[in-house]
């Protein structure tokens, strides 16, 4: 075989090994997502090597979707990090044999506690299945490894159920793209969604005009103002707003009579604005609608405070 089909072997042993999950999955699935729902405190997630790695992984979308979790490392309880566990958790406890020395003398500590255990392993019949709350089976045919020895298919086998188990939780959460935005503020989504319209306004040399100004002038306001834009503003609020299409048409329309023309003659009286306070996600919304590259920002007597362009939603 080429380096490429024994890629392309791995690749698909992997994703047998997820799709052979699915004829496992119980009514033990369906009470571990209970557990969790009911959580009154956090999620603990443990496992070692490998098993622990993935359980980071798994803890982290925990987190990230909206369940308090975090993951510890079974050999560390040993040495004080019992104290992060109280009555109200739940453990969820991540072993491929479920016979692992250092995870089955952490969970005798667990049950002690009265804390509900979440086994997750590749076997049925272990320790760790017997002694768990409920037990979500991931156990795999064979790994994709071709000596049938390095933690391939297994560990895949056993993200994808906490993938599983985190979706399911956003589901019965009716976890929304705002709560993800609030656990992700840094990222791309978190930005849009969490970003307002005063945070990305501009608010010097704005294009202001008055509703009588010549055309000619305002052509020189506009250009100066680098938006494509002018503002008509009459007794300190929105009037009205031009722009470089508006004032282009005006040019074929009345071509050498143009000049004898006013703001207010092409003026559209009904610009669309926003509150300071508006998400950038919801702007972005408006300017696809309406097919617009500029919102103007008022206050709640309709004065002009500042422009968003659509540059400024391209976070």
């Amino acid at each position: 075989m080429t380096t490429k089909e024994i890629a392309i072997q791995c690749l698909k042993d992997e994703a047998q090994a997820i799709l052979d999950l699915i004829p496992k999955m119980d009514g033990d699935f369906d009470r571990a997502v209970d557990l969790i729902m009911d959580c009154k405190g956090k999620v603990i997630v443990t496992g070692v090597g490998k098993s622990g790695h993935i359980g980071a992984k798994i803890a982290a979308t925990l987190a990230s979707t909206g369940t308090p979790s975090f993951f510890i490392n079974p050999l560390d309880v040993y040495h004080g990090d019992l104290g992060v566990m109280s009555q109200g958790d739940v453990v969820v406890a991540i072993s491929n044999s479920g016979q692992t020395d250092e995870l089955l003398r952490f969970i005798p500590m667990v049950l002690h506690m009265q804390i509900p255990i979440i086994g997750m392993s590749g076997n049925p019949q272990s320790l760790l299945a017997k002694y768990s709350t409920c037990h979500l089976n991931v156990s795999v045919e064979k790994e994709a490894c071709p000596l049938n020895l390095a933690p391939t298919s297994s560990t895949t086998a056993t993200l994808a159920m906490g993938d599983a188990l985190a979706i399911a939780l956003m589901e019965k959460r009716h976890f929304r793209p705002q709560d993800f935005a609030q656990f992700h503020p840094g990222g791309e989504l978190g930005k849009r969604l969490l970003t307002t319209a005063q945070d990305v306004m501009i608010t010097e040399n704005l294009p202001v005009l008055s509703a009588d100004m010549h055309l000619g002038e305002a052509i020189i306001n506009v250009s100066k103002g680098k938006l494509g834009l002018g503002v008509a503003i009459e007794d300190g609020k929105i009037a009205g707003l031009i722009t470089d299409g508006d004032i282009r048409r005006a040019m074929e329309k009345w071509q050498a009579e143009f000049f004898n023309h006013t703001v207010e003659d092409i003026m559209t009286r009904t610009p669309k604005t926003v509150g300071p306070q508006a998400k950038i996600s919801d702007i972005q919304k408006m300017m696809n609608k309406h097919k617009i590259h500029n919102v103007l920002v008022v206050d709640s007597e309709n004065r002009l405070i500042g422009i968003v362009d659509r540059y400024a939603c391209v976070l």
